[in-house]
């Protein structure tokens, strides 16, 4: 049975081949124009900046180079039920310099639709086991980020040789360039 977490929980991830899923819902107060929320991924090292270029993942950079990261692909609208947006981990692959991978969830074009995550409902990530399909744990955004337009959902970090999930949900008012900036 999966563990629910709460903002700043940490939990052990045991699967070497797990999946994080994020899913989202958009209100039905429309801004006019539809919404799209990307998720990226920043394999950092030990200094918390990102290893490489080639280590921020998202719909046009898919993989990693190690094969460790890869999302799984762009969904435009986040419609339906389930994931919106997976990324796959194997960390029997991760190079050996990585001790963090940060997951986060923009709005695209945000500012020029005059979206935010307050317009967003229903926003979770989980991770479940790849070979099982198994969820391991979830956490579910509760917050109101009314004026937030990129939010850090969790992060995966290692610990010894260990390696553990912290709900972190922490937003930022600049989208995906504030995170650039901070783990660049």
């Amino acid at each position: 049975m999966a563990i629910n977490l709460q903002k700043g929980q940490r939990e052990s991830i045991n699967a070497p081949k797990f999946t994080v899923g994020l899913g989202w819902d958009t209100n039905n107060s429309s801004t006019g124009t539809a919404f799209d929320l990307d998720a990226s991924v920043f394999v950092m090292g030990e200094n918390k900046k990102i290893l490489s270029d080639s280590h921020f993942v998202f719909y046009n950079n898919p993989k990693t180079p190690d094969g460790a990261v890869e999302h799984t692909g762009d969904n435009l609208t986040g419609d339906g039920d389930g994931d919106d947006e997976q990324i796959k981990v194997d960390l029997s692959k991760v190079d050996a310099k990585a001790t963090e991978i940060c997951i986060v969830v923009t709005i695209h074009e945000a500012e020029s639709r005059k979206q935010n995550f307050g317009q967003v409902r229903n926003s979770y990530i989980r991770i479940f086991d790849s070979s099982s399909n198994t969820e391991i744990l979830k956490y579910e955004l509760e917050e109101d980020f009314s004026i937030e337009t990129a939010i850090e959902f969790g992060r995966i970090y290692k610990r010894g040789t260990d390696w553990k999930f912290e709900a972190v949900g922490s937003g930022m008012k600049g989208g995906l360039e504030d995170f650039l900036t901070k783990y660049n």
